[in-house]
C-alpha cells in the first residue's frame, strides 16, 4: 500500500525541528530511521500529516565514553552501536543486543533513539537499555530533561515523552569494574524481532555471589520490563541460584499471545533465555 499524503521536512537544527513539532499539534512524526515508522505508513496505521527527518540534524550522530559514561546520540544507528570499539569495550551488552537487531539493512537505517522512543514491545535494545541502567535525554519547546529507564516504557508503543519532545541522546552510567554482561535472544525466523530477549549485568563480591543484578527482558510483555523478581532472588546468591531465580522472569507479567507465540511459551521463554543470560553475566563478571 502507498501512505496518506503528507509532507515532509528536514530542518538543519534541533531547535527548528521541536519548534515544528509544537507547531505540529501533535500531528507530525519524527522520522529518526523509519524501520518501523513507514512500514505503519504504508499500511495506513499510521498517518501523520508532516514528517519531521532528523538526519540534518548536527550532534545526534555522536558517540563519547569517558569517564562520567557514555552518551550515544540518537541518531547514531544499530550498526554503529554494534562495530563500535568504545561501546565494545564501554557496554558490551548493548552492542551484542544491537548486532541482533533485524538484518544488515534495519541495522544499517535503524536508531538507537528511534527504537526506544519506538518502544515496540519486541525490539531488542530496549532490554539491553534496562539492564545496563541507561537513561534517555530529550529536549521540547521547555527544555531539557532525562528520563530514566525505569520510568520511560509506559505501555506497548508508549513512552514517557511528551508529544513536543524529541530524543536527543542516550546515556549510560560506567559499568560496575568486574561487572559481566550479555544479551540473549530467541528471535522470530523471518522478521528476527525478539520472541523474547533478555539482557543482564551482574556485580560479583569476593566470594562469587552476587553484590547487585539487573535484568531487562523484551518480547514478552506489552513493554519492555525490569525482572525485579529475579534480581531480587539473586542478590547474595552464588551461580547456583540462577536456575530458580530465573524461574521468576515473568512473574506478573501479562505475557503476549498472538499468532507467533502463545503466552505460555512466551513466559516459558523467558525462564529460559533468563537463565542463559545470567549464566553469560556469571561467566563474564570479574573477568
Amino acid at each position: 500500500m502507498y501512505p496518506a499524503q503528507f509532507e515532509y521536512v528536514a530542518p538543519e537544527s534541533l531547535d527548528e525541528a521541536i519548534k515544528l513539532l509544537a507547531e505540529s499539534g501533535g500531528d507530525a512524526k519524527i522520522l529518526a530511521g523509519g524501520h518501523s515508522l513507514l512500514p505503519a505508513m504504508k499500511l495506513r496505521l499510521a498517518q501523520p500529516a508532516k514528517i519531521i527527518d532528523l538526519r540534518k540534524v548536527p550532534g545526534l550522530n555522536e558517540i563519547k565514553v569517558d569517564a562520567n559514561g557514555t552518551t550515544i546520540g540518537a541518531m547514531v544507528t544499530h550498526a554503529n552501536v554494534a562495530r563500535s570499539s568504545e561501546i565494545q569495550r564501554a557496554l558490551p551488552a548493548l552492542a551484542e543486543a544491537a548486532s541482533l537487531v533485524g538484518d544488515i539493512q534495519v541495522r544499517n537505517r535503524g536508531t538507537l533513539g528511534g527504537s526506544l522512543a519506538h518502544a515496540d514491545p519486541a525490539g531488542d535494545p530496549p532490554a539491553a537499555f534496562l539492564a545496563l541502567d541507561g537513561s534517555v535525554v530529550v529536549k521540547g519547546p521547555n527544555g531539557e530533561r532525562t528520563i530514566p529507564g525505569t520510568e520511560f516504557f509506559v505501555d506497548i508503543l508508549t513512552t514517557a515523552l511528551a508529544e513536543d519532545e524529541i530524543v536527543t541522546a542516550v546515556k549510560f552510567p560506567v559499568l560496575a569494574s568486574g561487572m559481566g554482561t550479555a544479551y540473549a535472544k530467541f528471535d522470530h525466523p523471518a522478521s528476527h524481532y525478539a520472541l523474547t530477549g533478555v539482557a543482564a549485568a551482574v556485580k560479583l563480591d569476593g566470594s562469587g555471589n552476587v553484590e547487585s543484578v539487573r535484568v531487562g527482558v523484551t518480547g514478552v510483555g506489552p513493554k519492555a520490563y525490569r525482572a525485579t523478581a529475579v534480581e531480587e532472588a539473586l542478590v547474595g546468591k552464588g551461580a547456583d541460584a540462577i536456575a530458580d531465580a530465573a524461574s521468576h522472569a515473568a512473574d506478573g507479567i501479562d505475557c503476549n499471545d498472538d499468532i507467533h507465540a502463545s503466552a505460555e511459551y512466551r513466559a516459558h521463554l523467558a525462564v529460559v533465555f533468563t537463565r542463559r543470560a545470567l549464566q553469560a553475566a556469571f561467566s563474564r563478571a570479574g573477568s
